[in-house]
């Protein structure tokens, strides 16, 4: 079974002695919110450009099979805090677009 992480593509700026780091930090919570599909129906990249310049941005594209494209974007200078930035904002979308299908649902 093909997990999430090794769905992720880490694309742009970012060092390849980096992708790992990067790819945990993705994960845990966005994981758990994104468990309810197979790992085949979701594709992930994180991209980085212009790095350490002043429009340095950190982008994060979800697409999920049957759902719109998330994206969470970041301009925050320390790459850390920008991956949690985009995950976070990511998970915003996923949780707001599976509370909409829930709710439709139920109606």
């Amino acid at each position: 079974m093909r997990k999430f992480k090794d769905r992720t593509r880490v694309v742009g700026d970012f060092r390849p002695e980096e992708y790992d780091k990067f790819r945990d930090l993705l994960f845990g919570r966005l994981e758990r919110r994104l468990k309810r599909w197979d790992a085949d129906q979701v594709e992930l990249e994180l991209s980085l450009k212009e790095r350490d310049t002043p429009s340095q941005k950190t982008v994060l594209e979800c697409w999920i099979s049957g759902a719109p494209r998330f994206v969470g974007t970041s301009k925050e200078e320390d790459i850390d805090k920008a991956v949690v930035e985009v995950r976070d904002d990511v998970w915003r979308q996923v949780d707001r677009h599976v509370t909409r299908q829930e709710a439709s649902r139920a109606r």
